[in-house]
Parts: C-alpha cells; structure tokens; sequence
C-alpha cells in the first residue's frame, strides 16, 4: 500500500467519533518486552515522558530505514515539545532492525542498547538519525559508531564490554521478537494506547490522533 493511500484511509478512520478511534486505527498491541541483561535494559531506559502520562506510544523502529529518519528529524520534535514534554503522552522506543534490506541496522540497534544501559539512549538516537547518511552505507558501521563514543559521553570500557559480550545483542533480539509478537511487519510502527498506526505520518496526522486519544483517556464521566 502507498504511503498516500495509507494516509488517506487513516484519515478517513479519524473522521469517526473519538471512542471508536482505538477501533478504527486496530485492535493490536504490543506485548511486553524484556530485555536480557537488568533494569539498565528495561524498556525505561527507552523511555521520554512522565509514567503518569495518560497516553503510552511505543515506536518499533529500524536506525537505518529512511522514513524512520525523516520521522525522526522532520516528525518526532514536534511530538517531543508538544506532547511528550507537557505530560501527556509516554514515548518508548523499540529496536526493530530489519538487516534483510538494512545492513547495518542490528549494529546501530546494539550501539543504541549499550548506549541505554549508561542512560544515553536518546542522544545516541538523536546521533544515529543525525548522521545517518554517514553510516548507512559503510561496509562496516561499527568504527564509525565507536567514533561517537566520547561526543556522545559514553564510557569506552562499559560499551566495549556490553557490545563484545552479547548483551546489547540479546536485548535487540528482544525487543525484535516483541514487536513480530504484537504484528509489527515494517518500520516505523507505532502501537497507541493498543491502536496502530505505521509509516512516517505528518505531524498533522499524529496531532490528531494523539489529541484524539488524550481528550479520550481524559474525559471525566
């Protein structure tokens, strides 16, 4: 399906009345996903937002796949000021590297991991996104990432050891078999509040659906 008629059939779903929006958009959500290796894994490590938001998005991407970039540079400030920084909406991040047309996705993935596991997912994840056309292509990804290690204020020895011994790689396997379970077949998807949506949809369209479900798990009575 095109990204325009994707488009058009989810705004055609947004027109029906906010109770039946969960509905319209699916019936399928994501289910828990653990990561091996501790808390310094769990899926708070990838979290932006306060836990008492009323609204949980989890965004299941791949850090080479171009719309996924193009929704992270262009997309996810707007849902990041507007939305995540007011207290309404939880934002969680969910590896899901497709290496059959992203070479270097599980790499960039791991690097992510290991970046979580010292509390510096998101500035990597603003890194991977930001220099993506400076990676994507590289026989191998993985000097380039190192490279990032000390701008990002990473420690070299913990991310050595977390990448050499599997356990960035378990929890990106992890977070993998947790998106296929919920239905996740492309990136980016994104699960809200048991509802799915996928592709890089315009900040017009998240507005809407994100202002839907907020008036809906709001409203009083």
């Amino acid at each position: 399906m095109s990204f325009a008629l994707r488009v058009s059939r989810l705004k055609q779903a947004l027109r029906v009345p906010v109770v039946s929006l969960g509905v319209a958009m699916s019936v399928l959500g994501p289910q828990p996903v653990r990561a091996q290796g501790g808390p310094d894994l769990s899926l708070d490590a990838r979290a932006k937002g306060a836990k008492t938001a009323p609204v949980t998005v989890y965004e299941m991407a791949d850090f080479q796949c171009p719309y996924c970039r193009d929704f992270a540079l262009q997309t996810w400030p707007s849902i990041d000021k507007e939305y995540v920084r007011t207290g309404k909406v939880r934002w969680i991040f969910i590896n899901f590297p497709i290496p059959s047309i992203h070479a270097n996705a599980v790499a960039a993935a791991e690097f992510a991991a290991c970046a979580a596991r010292q509390g510096r997912f998101w500035p990597t994840h603003d890194m991977l996104y930001g220099t993506h056309d400076r990676w994507e292509n590289l026989k191998n990804a993985a000097p380039f990432f190192q490279s990032q290690i000390p701008a990002l204020g990473l420690k070299q020895d913990a991310m050595t050891s977390c990448l050499e011994s599997g356990v960035g790689a378990a929890a990106v396997s992890d977070d993998v078999a947790g998106a296929q379970r919920s239905g996740a077949r492309s990136t980016p998807t994104f699960y809200i509040e048991g509802g799915m949506m996928d592709g890089a949809q315009p900040i017009e369209i998240f507005r809407r659906v994100l202002d839907s479900v907020y008036a809906a798990k709001t409203r009083k009575g």
